[in-house]
């Protein structure tokens, strides 16, 4: 097939490949086009409606992933789910809108991320939004994004938030406020329905619709990079399928990758992009020597299997079937909360672990927002059909797995508060609290990914960095850059999404400048 050409190739149209999309192709003077691996999003009530989001893990529209198994989690595969459709994530995942600490955010800089303080990300955070609360020092209004609490929550998750003072934790009026310390309603990334029903508003609804009338912006979905056009230290195009054909599109300002922790390593490596030793071993080409592609890799574990019966009907689900979480400090904490905790209005089975689920039950989570082990990202072949081998080395560290056992003792200590009392909840667990080779048992049984992947082509300037702070140029490439969850150094206390879209507004506007 003939080659085409645009300004700009966005490889990758998820979450951060809408933003740039939007942004890009909003100088006239720019042809930008969109590759998406994925189908287009229209017309698939189960992303709309935001009660149904869970069947959507594990379908055609997610890349269908695994962590690789370790004894730590007691040998078992882990799914890792990514939207594989227009949106990306945004358009599967639980609609959950948080920042993390503003801490977070001069750990990136103090990293080597210089220019990507809580000072600098703030303004993009509040571009983004559009709070139901309208705007303040904190919050935007009127940005693509639409923000909204519960109109009215679930009887699990008002009982989250009356429970925490008892175990002393505050309740906070805004998780994305100064603080992400206390109990709080969920900000989600959805709007509620004339009819009451919540549905998702994913960056293909916030930023890609908006837009899609510019004759200069181009979307093309179904369409899987293959690789990566390098020629004199810089990247001038992309050969991606189309139709079952290879084609290769050339950017003339440059090619963005958006497609997340993942496969945006994963492309590099392909391409010859990478660790020498490790390309070499699976016959690739080695055209440019950047050995940090793919290492760094975080996402924040979680503990499924934290099933609670109820005496007490509890109702039809509503909103996302969550409502509300819970940010709080281990023994182990320097500075703000590490531990997290959310409701889930129904049953959260574990694979490790065996209960009785019949009957009325929920489950409270316990997680880990400051987890510091750290896992990698790497190509089987040079095959964009074959997945990649996908490493978090979650609970390698001892620090992760001691957090874990006392999020776990303070989620047991909120069943135990008056509100959770009066609805009769009975943990469906078969250890005692202070039995800590039990619950240590059950944790790596239970393990469990929050779905944020993150760190493997991070910013920074010493040798296993990938991009460069100033910019997000991949180090050494001109025409390249990255603009997605790779990009992070250290993970934030939250989830990834607000934090992701954040980066590609503010890569936007840095790579614009730059051509």
């Amino acid at each position: 097939m003939a080659a085409v050409g645009y300004d700009f190739v966005i490889v990758g149209g998820g979450a951060a490949g809408c933003v740039l999309a939007n942004r890009l192709s909003a100088d006239p003077a720019a042809t930008v086009l969109l590759i998406e691996a994925g189908p287009t999003d229209a017309g698939v009530p189960e992303i709309r409606d935001a009660s149904r989001w869970v069947s959507l893990l594990g379908s055609e529209y997610d890349w269908g992933y695994e962590y690789e198994p370790t004894p730590d989690v007691a040998g078992r595969s882990i799914a890792i789910p990514r939207g594989r459709v227009l949106g990306g994530s945004s358009s599967i995942n639980a609609m959950l809108w948080y920042r993390g600490h503003p801490d977070d955010y001069d750990a990136w800089e103090a990293s080597g991320a210089t220019g990507w303080s809580w000072a600098t990300m703030l303004p993009a955070f509040r571009a983004s939004e559009d709070w139901e609360g309208g705007a303040d020092a904190f919050r935007g209004a009127g940005g693509p994004m639409r923000i909204e609490t519960s109109r009215d929550p679930h009887p699990i998750a008002e009982a989250m938030l009356a429970g925490a003072p008892e175990m002393g934790v505050p309740v906070v009026a805004d998780p994305n406020g100064a603080s992400n310390e206390g109990a709080t309603l969920a900000n989600f990334n959805a709007t509620t329905e004339a009819d009451g029903t919540m549905s998702r508003w994913s960056t293909v609804r916030g930023y890609l619709d908006p837009v899609r009338h510019r004759p200069n912006l181009t979307v093309l979905n179904d369409s899987t990079a293959v690789r990566l056009v390098l020629e004199g230290g810089r990247c001038i195009g992309v050969v991606h399928t189309t139709a079952g054909e290879a084609t290769t599109t050339f950017a003339t300002s440059g090619v963005v990758l958006a497609l997340g922790a993942i496969d945006t390593p994963a492309l590099l490596q392909r391409s010859g992009v990478g660790g020498p030793e490790f390309l070499r071993s699976l016959s690739i080409d080695v055209l440019h020597d950047l050995p940090g592609v793919g290492e760094n890799y975080q996402d924040h574990p979680l503990v499924s299997g934290m099933n609670v019966a109820s005496s007490v009907p509890l109702g039809p689900m509503r909103d996302n079937g969550g409502g509300s979480m819970m940010n709080w400090r281990s023994s182990h904490a320097s500075a703000g909360p590490d531990l997290h905790a959310f409701i889930v209005q129904e049953s959260r089975p574990a694979a490790g672990i065996h209960q009785d689920l019949d009957g009325d039950v929920f489950a409270v989570s316990p997680g880990l927002m400051r987890s510091v082990s750290r896992g990698h990202v790497r190509v089987r072949s040079a095959s964009p059909f074959e997945a990649p081998e996908v490493q978090p080395n979650f609970l390698r560290e001892g620090a992760d797995l001691d957090r874990l056992v006392e999020a776990v003792g303070g989620v047991l200590e909120l069943l135990g508060t008056a509100p959770f009392r009066a609805l009769g909840a009975r943990p469906l667990v078969d250890f005692a609290p202070g039995d800590r080779s039990a619950v240590v048992d059950f944790i790596r049984h239970g393990v469990d990914t929050f779905f944020h992947s993150c760190g493997t082509a991070r910013m920074g300037t010493d040798e296993l960095a990938v991009v460069d702070p100033a910019s997000l140029r991949v180090r050494g490439l001109d025409g390249l850059w990255v603009a997605d969850a790779s990009v992070i150094p250290v993970i934030p206390t939250s989830n990834t999404q607000a934090p992701v879209i954040a980066i590609a507004e503010r890569a936007a506007a840095l790579i614009a400048a730059a051509v």
